[in-house]
């Protein structure tokens, strides 16, 4: 925890002491989404090596416990660490109201991390304590969070953003005691964990909690970084969120307690949630006034996945009946791409939201300009190149996911792993070098428009 007179230390109150001007002062120190961000990539990695690992079993059944762990790693590890350090950076900015504590913050984040690694470890080496360890660590991580968001989300009005960032603390909640309940005993002392529970208990969790949080956040950060203004009322946000949270509450209920009825009726309000939710963003992109860019690649693939991922389900669910094992294939299929949803718009929208807050950062530090000498942009701080060459691995390896686990294709799902991998090295060391040299040169006071400028001079300086 950040202490001293340093760029972040904390005043007694938990704000941050040495935030540069212009940075609204319910913005937490770049340090707690940071920290998230950072260890979503790490969980990617993970995610991907868990697959490689469970190649074998996860084509032969996707409900195998490593199989299991592998989705873990990805829901937990990746999807939900990246979630809450933008849930913990925008929620302050969209309220005005900043965190009840930043100390309860980095709280939240430990506790986040042993449960997000430990679930998956003890699930795919089958050590009960080990699970049971991060059930009690994923309920302190959730209180935690509840009662640091609960100051400044009870802020009245400010539209759909704070109303999805509210129903996604119910989401998580009843994921979380949900799953708690159940990793308690993995041996079936005191319960059978079925597949259709577990599907139930992804459901909540893909689209109740982590789905509905992009949903509302999406609302503030494609205005901003698409330069889009959407004039008179636009309802197809707030369509989107309550949609969205009411449809996966009702299937998740109908799928624990197979309630084909409650099932349907749950299926199809959520599709008219996340229709919404393309609709709104078919608006934001007729309205947009910045030019095609990358995030805009992103945002879109992302939103292709989320199609893919319903055909999918659909196909799953007429064909399950009839023929179990290709009917299974196809729901775990659904559910990669709806993850792939989520994953694509946060590795996206990373590439943006990263530089934003490490701008402030090295700012309050004294950089005032990049490496061509010209003011510090939120460009300067990632090679595009390489952003370029993560979007590639991050499709493809949901791509490869998808098609290992729907044709139950072993190679498939190791390729698809190992481009997991590939991802999450890419995006973090593409994201952190440029602003820890940045960093490096504004705290030892190096000219690096003047060093560049004297290596592109240099050949051409050079006798012959």
């Amino acid at each position: 925890m950040s202490s001293g007179n340093g760029p972040e230390a904390l005043s007694a109150s938990g704000s941050w002491a040495g935030r540069p001007p212009g940075v609204p002062g319910a913005v937490p120190p770049p340090s707690v989404p940071l920290s998230f961000l950072a260890a979503a990539s790490a969980g990617l990695i993970a995610c991907g090596v868990a697959w490689i690992w469970a190649r074998g079993a996860a084509a032969a059944d996707p409900n195998s416990d490593p199989a299991i762990a592998a989705v873990h790693f990805g829901v937990l590890a990746a999807l939900t660490m990246g979630i809450l350090g933008a849930t913990h950076q925008f929620t302050p900015v969209i309220t005005g109201r900043p965190l009840r504590s930043i100390h309860l913050a980095r709280a939240t984040f430990m506790a986040w991390l042993a449960a997000s690694w430990l679930l998956p470890l003890g699930i795919g080496f089958e050590q009960t304590a080990v699970t049971a360890t991060s059930g009690a660590l994923a309920l302190a991580g959730l209180v935690l969070v509840a009662w640091n968001l609960a100051a400044p989300l009870a802020v009245r009005g400010k539209g759909a953003p704070v109303t999805a960032l509210r129903l996604a603390l119910l989401g998580a909640a009843a994921t979380t005691l949900l799953g708690a309940t159940f990793v308690g005993d993995r041996q079936g002392n005191w319960f059978v964990l079925s597949p259709h529970v577990d599907l139930a208990m992804g459901v909540l969790g893909l689209f109740a909690w982590l789905g509905v949080t992009y949903i509302g956040v999406a609302q503030k950060l494609w205005p901003m970084f698409m330069l889009a203004h959407l004039s008179g009322k636009h309802r197809a946000g707030t369509v989107a969120v309550w949609a969205t949270w009411m449809g996966a509450a009702v299937l998740a209920g109908g799928l624990a307690h197979g309630a084909t009825v409650a099932e349907w009726t749950g299926a199809g309000v959520l599709s008219i949630g996340l229709g919404a939710h393309l609709v709104s963003l078919g608006a934001h992109l007729r309205h947009r006034r910045r030019k095609a860019d990358l995030h805009l690649l992103f945002v879109t693939t992302a939103a292709a996945w989320l199609v893919a991922a319903a055909g999918l389900a659909l196909a799953g669910a007429l064909v399950l009946p009839h023929h179990y094992r290709p009917g299974v294939a196809l729901i775990a299929a659904a559910m990669v791409a709806s993850g792939g949803w989520l994953l694509e718009a946060l590795v996206g929208h990373a590439h943006k939201v990263v530089p934003f807050i490490v701008w402030s950062l090295l700012r309050s530090e004294g950089a005032r300009s990049g490496p061509s000498g010209k003011p510090l942009m939120f460009a300067d701080l990632y090679h595009h190149g390489w952003a370029a060459a993560t979007y590639g691995t991050v499709t493809t390896g949901i791509g490869a996911l998808c098609a290992g686990l729907g044709a139950s294709w072993t190679p498939a799902i190791a390729a698809g792993g190992g481009l997991l991998v590939a991802t999450g090295v890419l995006g973090a060391a593409n994201l952190s070098a440029r602003p820890l040299h940045l960093l490096t040169a504004a705290r030892t006071g190096t000219d690096l428009s003047a060093a560049t400028t004297a290596q592109r001079r240099e050949p051409a300086e050079r006798p012959t």
